[in-house]
C-alpha cells in the first residue's frame, strides 16, 4: 500500500491510499462488512454507486471510507468526494477493479463505493404527528422485500420504518442495494415487540394492521388527520396475535384470481399509498 496525492483544480485533496492486494488488512475489514456480526460490531456498512454516496453526504451520513476505482481518478465528482472524506478524517482508497469486484461480489460492480456509520433512531424518539405515517414490520425475514418497503416509504413520504424483533439487517448489503439510496433519506428505528406495544399505546397512533382475518377494506379505513402506523407481518407467518390484538383496525387488500397472498412489500406498497393519499399529487412528484 502506497501514499499517493491527488488533487483538484483548487488543490490537494490530501493523501489517498491505493491498494493493489486483496490481502491488504483494510480490504479485508470492508470485505467483511458482508457478514452482520461484523457490520454489528463496526456500526457500519457498505454502499454502492457515486450518486447514491453524494446524496448520502448530502443527508448528513457520516463516511468512514470512499472506495474508488483507479479510472475513476480525475473525475470533478469523485475528487471532490475524496476531498471531503479526508476533511473530516475518513479514508480514501485507490483500487483496482479486481478489488471492487471482491468487495462488492459483483462481476460488474460500481466504480465507487463507500463506507458509512450506521444510524438507528430509539423508539421513544418518535412521537407520530396528524398525517404522518409509519410502517412496522415484524419479524420480515427478506432483505429485499425490506429494501423496496424503504424505497416505498421513502416515495409515499412515509415518516420512518419501525423493525420490530427479528427483522432482517437494515444494512446488509442486499437491502441497502434494493432501497436504491432510499436508506439514507428514510429514518429507521428497532424495537422488541414488549417496546413497540408500549409505545403504541402510550403515543396512541391509528394502528392499522394487515391481516387474513381482518374484516375491513383497507380502503374503508379514515385515514386523513391522524397519525398512522401500518403493521405489517412476517412473510409467512403474518402478524402473531400479541400485534394484532394491538391494532386500532385489521385490514384486508380485496383480491381475485387463484394468488391466495401478495408479496409483503408489494401489500406493503399498496396499502401505504391509499393511506396517504389524501396528501399525494401529481403537482408535488418528483419526475
Amino acid at each position: 500500500m502506497t501514499d499517493k496525492p491527488s488533487s483538484t483544480g483548487a488543490g490537494r485533496v490530501g493523501q489517498v491510499k491505493e491498494i493493489t492486494s486483496l490481502s491488504n488488512p483494510v480490504i479485508k475489514d470492508i470485505r467483511a462488512l458482508s457478514m452482520k456480526k461484523h457490520r454489528d460490531e463496526t456500526g457500519t456498512f457498505l454502499a454502492e454507486g457515486l450518486k447514491l454516496v453524494i446524496d448520502a453526504i448530502d443527508q448528513g451520513w457520516s463516511l468512514r471510507t470512499l472506495i474508488y476505482a483507479k479510472a475513476q481518478r480525475d473525475k470533478p465528482q469523485v475528487e471532490k468526494i475524496a476531498a471531503l472524506t479526508v476533511a473530516r478524517g475518513g479514508l480514501v482508497l485507490e483500487v483496482s477493479e479486481k478489488i471492487l469486484t471482491a468487495i462488492t461480489r459483483r462481476d460488474n460492480p460500481q466504480a465507487v463505493i463507500a463506507v458509512f456509520e450506521q444510524k438507528l433512531a430509539p423508539l421513544d424518539t418518535v412521537a407520530p404527528k396528524p398525517d404522518e405515517t409509519w410502517i412496522a414490520l415484524d419479524r420480515v425475514r427478506d432483505p429485499g422485500n425490506l429494501g423496496t418497503i424503504i424505497r416505498t416509504a421513502d416515495a409515499a413520504g412515509a415518516s420512518g420504518v419501525i423493525l420490530i424483533g427479528d427483522t432482517v439487517d437494515p444494512f446488509s448489503t442486499e437491502t441497502v442495494r434494493a432501497t436504491m439510496g432510499s436508506v439514507f433519506a428514510v429514518p429507521l428505528v428497532r424495537a422488541t415487540e414488549a417496546e413497540f406495544l408500549a409505545w403504541s399505546k402510550k403515543t396512541s397512533p391509528l394502528v392499522v394492521g394487515s391481516h387474513l382475518k381482518g374484516s375491513v377494506d383497507y380502503r374503508s379505513i379514515g385515514y386523513n388527520g391522524q397519525p398512522v402506523v401500518l403493521l405489517m407481518g412476517n412473510e409467512q407467518a403474518g402478524l402473531p396475535d400479541t400485534l394484532a390484538q394491538s391494532c386500532g383496525k385489521l385490514a384486508r387488500i380485496p383480491q381475485t384470481g387463484r394468488a391466495d397472498s401478495l408479496n409483503l412489500a408489494i401489500a406493503t406498497g399498496v396499502m401505504l399509498f391509499e393511506a396517504r393519499r389524501h396528501l399525494l399529487s401529481l403537482e408535488d412528484s418528483v419526475e
